[in-house]
């Protein structure tokens, strides 16, 4: 993954007023059914995150188009999952591989409609569980709610760790150390908040 993630790396570190449109790219395409199982997405975001911590990147459009293109690639997995329905266990790859499906579906059964919140900090189902909340019937403005809220934390909770590190190596002015110290207390309380309304909720 690694070996993936420097071509990329480097050329935003070269290209840095292209950032915001990689950056929208590779959330999205992290976030999207089957292609999310590819892309490495949690190390090019921690990547991403250095990036913007050595001050290569800016940080406030970095975190929002992180936010967008995660919101853009659920969206897109949720469309399929609602167009197909059924019609997904047809389809490739999940007509030669339906455990891929079936673990989303485990994923959805165990928590319901909070999969679509919960599913986004977890790896292995990330970009299945808005295909199966589309596949099963979850209103649209039920998972858009779910979509936002959970893109919100996530894209600075995966950010945030490269952009401490890319911070520590070299010196940054005291607004930006502070401007960083502000996003990770909000993410960290955002992401509480969402937990406790979602354990609230019967």
């Amino acid at each position: 993954m690694i070996d993936f993630a420097s071509p990329i790396l480097q050329w935003l570190n070269n290209h840095p007023q292209l950032a915001g449109l990689a950056i929208f790219i590779i959330s999205a395409a992290e976030s999207v059914a089957i292609i999310g199982t590819i892309v490495p997405g949690s190390v090019m975001m921690t990547a991403i995150g250095a990036l913007v911590g050595a001050g290569i990147i800016p940080f406030g459009s970095t975190i929002l188009y992180a936010i967008l293109g995660a919101i853009a690639g659920d969206s897109i997995s949720y469309w399929i999952g609602h167009h197909y329905k059924d019609r997904l266990h047809q389809l490739w790859p999940f007509k030669t591989h339906p455990n891929i499906l079936a673990r989303g579906q485990s994923f959805f059964e165990a928590h319901g409609a909070k999969s679509v919140f919960i599913g986004r900090f977890v790896g292995p189902v990330r970009a299945l569980v808005p295909l199966i909340a589309g596949m099963l019937g979850v209103k649209p403005l039920r998972f858009t709610i779910a979509n936002i809220a959970s893109a919100l934390g996530w894209a600075p909770a995966y950010l945030l760790p490269g952009i401490i590190l890319g911070a520590a190596s070299v010196e940054l002015p005291s607004e930006v150390t502070a401007r960083i110290i502000l996003t990770l207390i909000f993410t960290i309380l955002f992401i509480i908040l969402c937990l406790w309304l979602i354990k609230k909720r019967p």
